[in-house]
């Protein structure tokens, strides 16, 4: 929970009961929740406190949450900050929707709040690494044992990560044990070695199918899967739609013709 401790989150929902429901459970979890009630107020918001996370609806009056993505992923003010969906609407097309405006996820409604919380710890530490500004209170104190394994570890998994080492090896690698090493990545980032490498793995071929013009087949394998039919389960499973359909998307948005 430690990693969550402080993190501002902005909440944006028409819905003010779905509002109070979050920011009570965010709290909880150590978070400062701040609350939006439609896309406008959440853009003017995101931008005076540049929270370290946004939890948005989709469907609101004024500014839908898709429109409201997309001006913040373009403002160099908020374009840093993560942007989850949490919706009623989390079907393959809200979810492709959702991801082209700049959305890190889609958390469907009623939530699961262990899966709140695990996705939030994953997105934050995510930003954290990319962020090279690091704060100031963290700047001054030396980095925890945990921490320390945690950015080891990952470095490792992130080089190798079509034939990633065994989880023995890996911690020989970082110089402790497979149980250590386990709780290093729980306390940092919510989750085992494994399930951190296979959010590792999706997202880096969404970007992939995005980004890239190789074929989907081409991607599973640099990717570490056996072949494109588990690749194209897994991704379904964790983003709603099968990698194919995506890219169609993706091309249908950007203009282009496949």
């Amino acid at each position: 929970m430690t990693s969550l401790k402080g993190k501002r989150i902005l909440i944006v929902d028409d819905n003010e009961a779905d509002r109070v429901l979050v920011s009570t459970h965010l709290r909880r979890l150590g978070c400062q929740p701040y609350q939006a009630q439609d896309g406008v107020d959440a853009v003017n918001k995101a931008r005076l406190l540049v929270p370290d996370l946004i939890l948005m609806d989709t469907k609101m009056p004024e500014c839908d949450g898709y429109t409201a993505c997309k001006i913040l992923v373009g403002d160099p003010i908020t374009a840093h900050v993560p942007v989850l969906f949490l919706s009623d609407f989390s079907n393959a097309e809200h979810r492709i929707r959702g991801l082209l405006a700049g959305a890190v996820d889609y958390i469907g409604k009623p939530c699961d709040f262990d899966e709140v919380r695990l996705r939030l710890m994953i997105h934050l530490r995510a930003a954290s690494n990319d962020d090279d500004t690091q704060d100031e209170t963290a700047s001054e104190q030396p980095p925890g044992i945990d921490d320390l394994v945690f950015q080891s570890a990952r470095a490792h998994l992130l080089r190798s990560i079509r034939t990633p080492p065994s989880l023995d090896d890996l911690a020989r690698r970082v110089g402790t044990n497979r149980k250590r090493l386990n709780q290093a990545f729980k306390q940092c980032a919510g989750t085992t070695v494994y399930e951190y490498l296979r959010e590792e793995r999706m997202q880096e071929a969404r970007r992939l199918l995005y980004q890239a013009t190789m074929p989907v087949a081409l991607i599973a394998e640099e990717l570490g899967f056996s072949s494109s039919a588990n690749f194209a389960t897994a991704f379904k499973k964790r983003f709603g739609t099968s990698p194919f359909r995506f890219r169609q998307e993706s091309a249908r948005s950007n203009g282009t013709i496949l």
